[in-house]
């Protein structure tokens, strides 16, 4: 016999909140569990592996259309892979865009740190910088 879930107990076996769950169900994303008499949702090992797998997408930053296209795929077992090779490309790209400018922050703010002189606020270099958006990333306008 199949175990059997409740979605509090899918949500703690899958490290998630019971809101997760039903949002990634009302999004499609999750399959709609069968319901007992009691009309209480109850979840297959489906349903947990599942959720494991949009879980880790997620932990790896991928978007929720990302994820949908490989579920998607998954339901083709007999498809080539490329596709989903595509998408884990994408998201490897996106990921090395942000590594370089959490660099570049993480410069701006050593810079800024090392030309403290721990005087007073009118001499501070943070509000100094943060005054002068100097690694900002917006481009700001002033107000016409």
């Amino acid at each position: 016999m199949e175990r059997v879930f409740s979605i509090g107990k899918l949500a703690a076996a899958g490290g998630s909140k019971v809101e997760t769950i039903r949002y990634y169900e009302a999004i499609g994303l999750l399959p709609e569990p069968e319901r007992n008499a009691g009309n209480q949702r109850r979840y297959s090992a489906r349903h947990y592996d599942r959720l494991v797998f949009i879980l880790h997408a997620r932990d790896l930053g991928l978007s929720i259309e990302a994820i949908r296209q490989l579920i998607d795929l998954s339901s083709h077992p007999d498809m080539p892979c490329h596709d989903a090779d595509e998408i884990a490309r994408r998201q490897l790209d996106d990921v090395r865009q942000r590594i370089a400018r959490l660099k570049l922050l993480e410069a701006e703010l050593e810079r800024t740190l090392s030309d403290c002189s721990h005087g007073t606020i009118a001499e501070c270099k943070v509000i100094e910088t943060l005054a002068q958006c100097g690694a900002c990333e917006r481009h700001h306008r002033p107000p016409r």
